[in-house]
């Protein structure tokens, strides 16, 4: 079966196609080529869009027909998660270290898993340094142990990625995070593609047609302009 995908224009990184006319089968293939410009980065992700592709393929970009969310005003750990983080010394940061996060996060998927490629990283470092991804840190003493890292839109973060290198690490940041972000006017986070990690996280699926929704409604929201100011964020939780 020989598969269309119209290619991005070259000379306007702010254009893609509709998501509805993404495809079904991949689920949400939606477009090839293009670049990995920080203008390009912003106006795919005020789409509800996001480039996935391996080492050696070309530019993918996707828009899948259901959304894994987490709503942070709703997000509650589970009890060995609290339990857990009671006994547990970890300290909490945001944007202290987002080059490394996302190092940890490629090395942790393997080398069958290349999507966070060499250039994948070097294109959201960028887009960190112009202020528009950001990670959040979790360390044992002074060893960086888990994080995650994403992008702002607005009111929604679309995250990206995760890794974990002691028990519990990557869930922590998550929790954290949600507190954070809610206490600071954040409405939405996006995981992208729903699995059993995400729901075990307490990620729900949304369909494309609500959460574009959604991002159309908070993308333009004007929140706390310390959010995401580099900071420690544990004293969110003080009395949990």
């Amino acid at each position: 079966m020989t598969i269309y995908l119209p290619p991005l224009d070259e000379h306007d990184p702010e254009l893609f196609p509709p998501v509805s006319s993404a495809l079904d089968d991949p689920d949400g293939l939606l477009a090839i080529g293009g670049d990995l410009s920080p203008q390009r980065l912003r106006a795919a992700y005020e789409h509800g869009i996001f480039p996935w592709f391996g080492d050696n393929d070309p530019y993918l970009w996707w828009s899948p027909s259901e959304r894994a969310v987490i709503d942070p005003a709703t997000f509650v750990p589970n009890k060995s998660l609290r339990k857990f983080a009671r006994k547990q010394s970890f300290r909490v940061s945001i944007n202290h270290r987002f080059d490394e996060v996302i190092k940890q996060c490629a090395l942790i998927r393997g080398e069958h898993q290349v999507w966070i490629t060499h250039e994948m990283r070097e294109a959201y470092k960028k887009l960190h340094r112009l202020g528009g991804a950001h990670s959040v840190e979790v360390w044992q003493g002074d060893t960086l142990v888990g994080g995650l890292y994403g992008v702002a839109v607005g009111g929604l973060f679309c995250g990206e990625s995760m890794f974990s290198l002691q028990t519990n690490a990557s869930k922590t940041a998550l929790w954290y995070f949600c507190e954070h972000f809610k206490r600071h006017g954040g409405m939405l986070i996006d995981c992208q593609m729903m699995t059993e990690h995400l729901a075990s996280l307490g990620a729900q699926p949304m369909p494309r047609s609500d959460f574009i929704q959604q991002l159309n409604q908070h993308k333009h929201r004007i929140i706390d302009a310390t959010l995401f100011q580099s900071q420690w964020i544990n004293g969110d939780l003080n009395g949990q």
